[in-house]
């Protein structure tokens, strides 16, 4: 499997491709291309393009929640698609995998909508969405978790701004938040959007899925911006006692919780461009 990320908030030393907020990542495994969330311009697809990718023959895009700084890159790329089509181009079309939740409006403080730019309705125009809250594997190694419970006490406490349920505007925990997880004969392979259903709870809904103890890797955000004393501490003991042999926070991971943790185990910088081969 390989893993390359197409959009990050970080930008590599003369790698000179575009960076932005947000989260991009395509995943290669058994002649399957799985694109992991759009970011928020459409500059994936530049970067994409500029490394030698075309993403004419993406199988699959999951989308990790619905926030703008992981959907709306989608509009770029049904145009990428309208334009190539029309020019006589061969493309296939990819299956969209993500919460049933992921399309409701969403607002917080600094802004109106946070929701994705395009409706499923106009996506369902484009692709085939399928929307599930229970794991949905990909491949016989690959899944996407579906609905993560939030078992511990440290994670996923508090609201992010508001979201529409069933006409009514609620506090947003984010309750479609989900993520990627590979298995190998390693150990689990985990690849996040924002974790805001909480990194802990993410890896713990892996393990229960393949039966698995072990953790080889974890990779994209990890929602730790500016977190309480607890949530950092807990999750450090939590990574101490998961002991995974790589770790990869990256976007939603400030400077200094991944300084804290780079005391338990090494991190690597992590930037557009950033190939992972396993």
């Amino acid at each position: 499997m390989k893993i390359i990320v197409l959009v990050e908030n970080n930008t590599l030393m003369d790698n000179f491709y575009k960076g932005e907020p947000g989260l991009s990542i395509l995943i290669e495994d058994e002649e399957k291309k799985i694109l992991l969330d759009t970011g928020y311009s459409g500059v994936f697809l530049d970067n994409a393009l500029w490394m030698g990718y075309d993403l004419l023959d993406l199988d699959y895009i999951v989308l990790s929640h619905s926030h703008f700084d992981h959907t709306w890159g989608l509009n770029r790329l049904i145009s990428y698609y309208v334009n190539k089509k029309a020019a006589g181009i061969k493309l296939t079309i990819p299956e969209i995998i993500t919460h049933p939740s992921t399309f409701n409006k969403r607002t917080i403080k600094k802004f109106d909508d946070i929701s994705p730019i395009l409706t499923e309705q106009k996506l369902r125009s484009y692709f085939s969405v399928t929307l599930t809250k229970k794991e949905y594997f990909i491949t016989d190694d690959l899944v996407y978790l579906g609905y993560i419970e939030r078992n511990n006490s440290f994670e996923a406490q508090n609201p992010i701004g508001k979201v529409i349920v069933d006409g009514k505007e609620v506090d947003d925990y984010v309750k479609e938040d989900s993520a990627l997880a590979y298995n190998t004969k390693d150990g689990l392979i985990i690849i996040t959007g924002c974790s805001h259903a909480g990194i802990c709870n993410i890896v713990e809904r892996a393990k229960s899925i393949f039966n698995q103890s072990k953790v080889l890797d974890i990779i994209g955000g990890f929602h730790l911006m500016n977190p309480d004393n607890k949530q950092l501490e807990m999750t450090i003991d939590y990574l101490k006692r998961l002991k995974p042999i790589h770790i990869h926070p990256c976007h939603c991971t400030d400077f200094q919780s991944r300084a804290e943790i780079n005391k338990i185990i090494n991190i690597p910088e992590i930037g557009v461009g950033y190939t992972l081969t396993f």
